[in-house]
């Protein structure tokens, strides 16, 4: 009988996840369903921009603060400021404070000119100034008419490209139609964070599924970084919103967690 090892990543919920609920009903959520931790997904939520509100959650719930998420989207253009640099030091400090120790951020807009040019060298001197993991992740171009459009500089596939730390979304890989698994190969070491989702690659659509739902390698994902001492974090960031009752969300929440602990252990014990 083979020795059963216990790999050390931790499983953490996005407060993403929850929405149409808010920030603090993510944290009541991940205590109750037992998440290692949180992702706070900074956004319109005031809450989700309130550091001092934030940690009084952790402290209430018990629930550490393992990663933030910095305002890169479109909605959140102006949370934190207009200027990317600012958002990213917010961010960090974020992190710093709350004791989380990554912070996810997006390659940058095309129309982000000055920001694009700098990016790979400011990420360079921010490391200097920090521990805190900054971990670029993966988006997806968008399709037209047979054309592609990629909105993001230098790529939205960061993998090809000089970022020590790398996050690798399931569900952005489904709209890429990106081999997921040839991803995180060649990243090797330098995928320091998962978000774990799924999609079946409908275009142009961002589905984050439960994993398991989609066509995404969630399973053999989850068995290469327990195999190869992963020490990451694993971040379900899944699409509740249309879900019929609070009730079908929490399932869903607790169908991902389940998916992610079964298949990482089962890993780590075949391994």
């Amino acid at each position: 009988m083979s020795n059963i090892r216990v790999p050390n990543a931790k499983v953490a919920l996005s407060t993403a996840s929850v929405y149409p609920e808010r920030t603090p009903d993510a944290f009541e959520l991940a205590a109750r369903l037992g998440y290692d931790g949180v992702e706070i997904m900074v956004g319109q939520d005031p809450v989700s921009q309130d550091v001092d509100v934030l940690q009084r959650l952790s402290d209430h719930y018990e629930i550490p603060i393992l990663a933030v998420h910095a305002p890169c989207l479109l909605v959140t253009q102006r949370v934190w400021g207009r200027d990317p640099w600012v958002k990213l030091r917010r961010a960090r400090d974020a992190a710093e404070r709350l004791g989380a120790s990554t912070v996810v951020v997006h390659p940058p807009f095309r129309w982000q000119r000055d920001y694009a040019r700098e990016f790979e060298a400011g990420l360079a001197r921010m490391r200097e100034e920090t521990d805190i993991v900054f971990a670029v992740e993966n988006m997806f171009p968008l399709r037209a008419r047979g054309s592609e459009v990629v909105p993001y500089a230098p790529d939205w596939d960061p993998v090809d490209y000089d970022f020590p730390q790398v996050t690798l979304d399931l569900s952005h890989t489904a709209v890429s139609g990106s081999d997921a698994m040839e991803m995180a190969v060649k990243l090797g070491d330098r995928l320091a964070h998962l978000h774990l989702a799924d999609g079946i690659g409908t275009t142009n659509k961002d589905e984050h599924l439960v994993p398991g739902r989609g066509t995404q390698p969630c399973a053999q994902i989850l068995e290469r970084l327990a195999t190869t001492g992963y020490t990451g974090l694993i971040v379900l960031e899944i699409n509740t919103r249309k879900a019929a009752s609070r009730t079908e969300r929490i399932d869903d929440l607790a169908e991902a967690l389940a998916f992610a602990r079964l298949n990482f252990a089962a890993s780590a014990a075949a391994s």
